[in-house]
């Protein structure tokens, strides 16, 4: 994180709203660490949330928001810097999350619709981290299968749409959790 910064959201992205997963443990210990260093913390719990799913275009450009995710958006318009945990499934982020994300960063909150090309990105001055696990180890995941998952937000946060609108990538942790790992296989970038 940059220096100076005191405001953080944590998105805890796991959809197993009972916890006890390694990547629940893990936001603790990122909160603790946080309260300790005297950041303020924020947490928004996905798996906690109610809110449908976008279905159409218009949905997406014209509908309002759910309180939930309204809440969210406040949350977000608050922090300095997010950290978006969440666990490798099939290959990519749960749905769960991907539907947040898609409800969060809507037309008027993450970009200005009304500036013709790309839009205006709404988000600026904000860092993000990502922290990723998933149960192969992490040189498997980026050399044989591509690290489809981060790639899939790396295009995505640099293009006109969805996620990026100004937000700055701070640094990216995968951590392989096989239940029988010691833990030790992990990267950062």
């Amino acid at each position: 994180m940059r220096s100076g910064m005191t405001r953080i959201v944590l998105l805890q992205g796991h959809p197993d709203p009972a916890g006890g997963h390694l990547l629940h443990a893990m936001a603790d210990a990122y909160a603790e660490g946080a309260a300790a260093a005297a950041y303020e913390l924020r947490r928004v719990a996905v798996a906690g949330l109610a809110f449908p799913l976008l279905r159409t275009a218009g949905e997406f450009n014209d509908g309002q928001p759910p309180p939930a995710i309204a809440e969210a958006q406040s949350a977000i318009g608050w922090a300095e810097h997010l950290v978006i945990f969440y666990p490798l499934w099939l290959g990519g982020m749960p749905a769960l999350l991907k539907g947040f994300l898609e409800q969060v960063m809507r037309p008027g909150f993450a970009f200005d619709p009304a500036r013709k090309a790309f839009g205006g990105k709404l988000l600026g001055g904000r860092s993000v981290r990502i922290v990723l696990t998933m149960g192969m180890p992490a040189l498997v995941y980026r050399c044989f299968f591509g690290a489809y998952s981060l790639k899939s937000l790396e295009r995505n946060r640099s293009g006109p749409r969805f996620w990026d609108q100004g937000l700055e990538w701070s640094r990216v942790l995968i951590r392989h959790c096989d239940g029988g790992s010691d833990g030790e296989d992990k990267t950062e970038v």
